[in-house]
C-alpha cells in the first residue's frame, strides 16, 4: 500500500523492497568496487532463492511468463520488485543501470546506493526518493548508521492481525522457524533480536550461516503456532521502539495502518507534509487516497484461546504502540 501510493506522485521515487531482496550483506564490507554491487544486484544469492521457494507476494518480475528474459531461478534481485514497480520497461531500465553501477568507484556501500538512487531519481525526474521492505524493522539500526541523513516513516498494524498474516507469508515462516531452531543450540533469537545490543553484528551473518547450516526441511515449520508469529511481532516492535526513540520528532513519523484505512486523505496528508511539504499535491491526494481498502478482521474469527495466546504474545507491542488490549 505504502509503496503504490508513493508510487503515484510525480515527484517521489518509490523503491520498493530493494533491501528485501538485495539484503544486508554488503554492509559487512566497508569499501567495495561497483562491479561488486552489480553482481548484488544481478545474481541470485541465498536470500532471493529463499524468498521466491515460496512464491513472493511482491515479486512482480513475471517469471512465468513465456517471454519472460529471466525465470524463477534466475531473475535478478534487483528485477524481482524494485524496477517493475517503477517501470513497465524493467528489463530495459535493468540493461541501462548496469553500467551506471559497474562504473562506480570504490567507496561505501551506503554511498554506491545514493548514488544509483539518486541516478534513478534523475532518470524518472522523481525530486526524492524512498525505500520500504517489509520487515525492515529487523534491520533498523544498520540502515540507520548508513544513511544518518534519513527520516523514517514507521508504518505499523496491530499485531494480533499482523501474526495472522506473517504466518502465511513464506518468508516470516523461514525466519520464524529458523528462530525457533537456535534455541537447541542454545541461543535465544527472538530475545535476542528485541533486546540484544549485538543483533545488529550478528544480523548479517545469519543468512550464509542459515545457508551453510540449516536446509529448509529440518527446520520446525511444522511445529510453527500463531503465537510464535506474534512473539516474533512484538520482538520486532520492541527492537523497532528502542532504536527510534533515538531520533528527533522532526526524524520520524509513525503511521497506524488503521487510521490510513479508516481516513486515508488524512493520514496520507500527514505522509507527504511530513516528507517535505513542498511536494504536497492535491490531484495526487486525491488519486492516492482511493488505494487504502477496508479489510474485515481475521483475528476475530479465531477460538476464543486463540486469541488469548495470540493476545497475551502481543502484549509489549501492542502496549508500546497504544493499541487497546
Amino acid at each position: 500500500m505504502v509503496s503504490d501510493v508513493l508510487n503515484r506522485h510525480p515527484r517521489i521515487l518509490s523503491l520498493s523492497e530493494f533491501f528485501s531482496f538485495i539484503g544486508l550483506r554488503t554492509f559487512l564490507r566497508r569499501r567495495v568496487s561497483g562491479p561488486y554491487m552489480w553482481r548484488l544486484y544481478s545474481r541470485q544469492q541465498y536470500r532471493t532463492r529463499f524468498m521466491l521457494q515460496g512464491r513472493y507476494e511482491e515479486l512482480l518480475y513475471p517469471v512465468d511468463a513465456p517471454d519472460a528474459r529471466f525465470s524463477q531461478a534466475d531473475v535478478p534481485p534487483i528485477l524481482c520488485a524494485t524496477l517493475p514497480h517503477l517501470t513497465e520497461r524493467y528489463e530495459a531500465l535493468f540493461d541501462e543501470l548496469g553500467p551506471v553501477v559497474r562504473g562506480q568507484s570504490r567507496q561505501s556501500p551506503a554511498d554506491h546506493f545514493r548514488r544509483h538512487f539518486e541516478w534513478l531519481g534523475e532518470r524518472f525526474n522523481r525530486r526524492v526518493w524512498a525505500e520500504r521492505s517489509g520487515g525492515s524493522l529487523l534491520f533498523a539500526s544498520r540502515l540507520l548508521r548508513q544513511f544518518p541523513e534519513a527520516r523514517v516513516i514507521h508504518v505499523y498494524r496491530d499485531g494480533r492481525e499482523t501474526a495472522l498474516s506473517m504466518s502465511n507469508h513464506y518468508l516470516f515462516r523461514m525466519i520464524v522457524a529458523t528462530m525457533r531452531a537456535f534455541p537447541t543450540v542454545g541461543i535465544d533469537m527472538m530475545e535476542l533480536m528485541a533486546r540484544g545490543k549485538h543483533w545488529d553484528r550478528i544480523s548479517p551473518w545469519l543468512e550464509p550461516f542459515v545457508s551453510a547450516f540449516f536446509r529448509p526441511e529440518w527446520l520446525p515449520h511444522d511445529k510453527l503456532t500463531l503465537t510464535d508469529f506474534a512473539t516474533f511481532w512484538s520482538g520486532m516492535i520492541e527492537r523497532g521502539q528502542r532504536v527510534f526513540s533515538r531520533l528527533p520528532p522532526e526524524r520520524l513519523l509513525n503511521l497506524r495502518f488503521e487510521d490510513v484505512q479508516a481516513n486515508p486523505e488524512e493520514q496520507l496528508r500527514r505522509l507527504i507534509g511530513f516528507i517535505s511539504p513542498q511536494l504536497e499535491d492535491e490531484a495526487w491526494l486525491r488519486e492516492a487516497s482511493a488505494i487504502p481498502r477496508q479489510t474485515s478482521s481475521r483475528f476475530a474469527k479465531l477460538e476464543p484461546a486463540q486469541q488469548d495466546a495470540v493476545a497475551r504474545a502481543c502484549r509489549p507491542g501492542l502496549e508500546l504502540l497504544g493499541y487497546p488490549l
